[in-house]
């Protein structure tokens, strides 16, 4: 089958290029997920405590502080960048399966709207304005949730059986 822009009729060697790509960025995206559960989880309260730290209860098992503005803006920076090159490759590659438009459109844009509440929430949550802490917690899963449907359906086409359409 000639290459008709879709990733079903790559060449081989180009499907195991990306897909070996695919794989080693998603070990880093999940690996830094972990991270996350190790310092904060996905409690809105443990969120709050990592960021604005528990000084004041005496009973905690670690003594956490405030983060520093720079620790704070260095974590925003960081993050906003490397997110945003993370989701502009795998959504490069979603735009070249077969799929609805309204869907690619949605599972291209969304996962940046989401690093920004995420991550403009984790900034603004340090700030005082604590009810942030439920959209990081949301937008955090809905970033998740689009990131591990863009790469299964990226895999699945990948090898996708180009007699079977």
């Amino acid at each position: 089958m000639k290459y008709n822009g879709f990733l079903s009729t790559f060449p081989p060697e180009i499907k195991i290029f990306i897909a070996a790509f695919i794989v080693v960025l998603s070990i880093g995206f999940y690996t830094g997920l972990l991270f996350v559960n190790e310092t904060s989880t996905s409690n809105p309260n443990k969120i709050v405590e990592n960021y604005l730290g528990n000084e004041e209860d005496e009973d905690a098992e670690i003594m956490k502080f405030k983060k520093s503005e720079r620790e704070m803006l260095t974590t925003v920076h960081t993050h906003i960048l490397s997110m945003s090159f993370i989701f502009f490759l795998l959504g490069s590659l979603v735009w070249l399966t077969k799929l609805p438009k309204k869907i690619k459109l949605f599972l291209t844009i969304e996962p940046f709207v989401s690093v920004l509440l995420t991550f403009g929430g984790i900034y603004l949550l340090w700030s005082g304005i604590l009810w942030m802490k439920y959209v990081i917690v949301f937008s955090g899963a809905l970033m998740t949730l689009t990131y591990s449907l863009s790469v299964i359906i990226v895999l699945l086409q990948l090898f996708k059986n180009k007699n079977l359409h």
